[in-house]
């Protein structure tokens, strides 16, 4: 009766969880906990099934002084790492007396602040570069180039250039905040895509121009319209384009392809999808799943020189994430790189 009313206790708890006796014998396992340590538990000494010794120390703790424990389980899944709170606590009746020994994932709260570590490593390292060579020039400025006007305006352009990167990482950093804060609202006003992208076509015509870069524009003749945000789809075309022109390479060509689909498969329903597509070098299949990460760069030598900050993909994602849509990034070493949009209608 006890071992039953033990078993139908496990089971009923939304959590994995492994009731251990007083005799050191696992008494039941729920599902959960049978994904993670296997079957055939039941009757085994707890120690062949949990091996971590942080979890072994907690539930010896338990069965030796009757108190409440806690430790910590990690386990790598599918190169994941996956991490839990372990909870093991004492239940006592006048003839029974187990251990209950519950798993809380905490994988996301420890993503979560392994990312902003990450965050705040890659925005101090970004902004220091820039700042110590400002500070480097103005020190060299105030002593031994203080009479030196050819080197003087030599300094004060660098000088430019790196407050200006500053400039723009900081833009990126506030826009990417605003991008974040409203990523569970989704935009309601009637926006026409079209338009957008032959207005963000018609912006960046010059500096397409001076990098000898043909634009071609297909399918935008008339009035797709979307719920969205006006400015931050121009962001998302604007960053797309721009990028196509700065890293497909002189003398060729930039695709933007609109069509629209009465039965998008990555959506399920109808949308607008368009494409931006390069003749580039591409991208090797390894880098394509981080793109989209903060300040993550193929080449960051490259990006930095062109004046990447390395957020550029990572607020499209949101933007796009906001929207309710889709971003896809088809790209092969040499053979150049396609970013599609896909937004739905409804």
């Amino acid at each position: 009766m006890q071992s039953r009313l033990v078993g139908e206790l496990a089971g009923a708890m939304p959590f994995p969880v492994i009731i251990v006796g007083r005799d050191e014998r696992i008494l039941a396992i729920n599902s959960q906990a049978e994904s993670m340590f296997g079957a055939g538990t039941i009757g085994r000494h707890y120690i062949t099934v949990m091996r971590q010794p942080m979890v072994l120390d907690a539930i010896e703790s338990v069965l030796r002084l009757s108190e409440p424990a806690q430790a910590q389980y990690s386990v790598s899944e599918g190169g994941h790492d996956l991490h839990y709170a372990v909870h093991a606590r004492p239940v006592m009746t006048d003839d029974f007396a187990c251990v209950t020994v519950a798993f809380e994932d905490r994988t996301e709260v420890e993503d979560a602040g392994l990312m902003r570590r990450d965050f705040v490593a890659n925005v101090s390292h970004e902004l220091r570069t820039p700042l110590t060579a400002v500070l480097g020039f103005i020190e060299t400025l105030q002593g031994p180039a203080a009479n030196d006007a050819g080197a003087r305006m030599r300094f004060l352009d660098i000088m430019g250039k790196e407050a200006r990167r500053m400039n723009r990482i900081v833009g990126d950093l506030l826009s990417l905040s605003r991008v974040e804060a409203n990523r569970r609202v989704r935009p309601t006003d009637d926006v026409d895509v079209s338009a957008i992208l032959r207005s963000v076509v018609l912006s960046l015509s010059p500096f397409a121009q001076k990098q000898n870069v043909t634009l071609v524009l297909e399918g935008a003749e008339g009035s797709d319209r979307v719920m969205g945000d006006q400015d931050q789809l121009t962001q998302v075309f604007t960053n797309l384009v721009e990028n196509a022109i700065k890293y497909g390479g002189a003398g060729r060509q930039v695709s933007i392809c609109v069509a629209a689909h009465t039965q998008e498969p990555t959506m399920r329903g109808p949308a607008l999808r368009v494409d931006v597509a390069d003749q580039g070098e591409g991208i090797a299949q390894e880098h394509i799943p981080r793109l989209t990460q903060r300040f993550y760069r193929v080449d960051s030598h490259r990006s930095r020189e062109m004046g990447g900050t390395g957020l550029g993909l990572a607020i499209v994602k949101h933007i796009i994430n906001r929207h309710r849509g889709r971003l896809r990034i088809e790209s092969y070493a040499g053979k150049g790189s396609c970013f599609s949009v896909i937004l739905p209608y409804e």
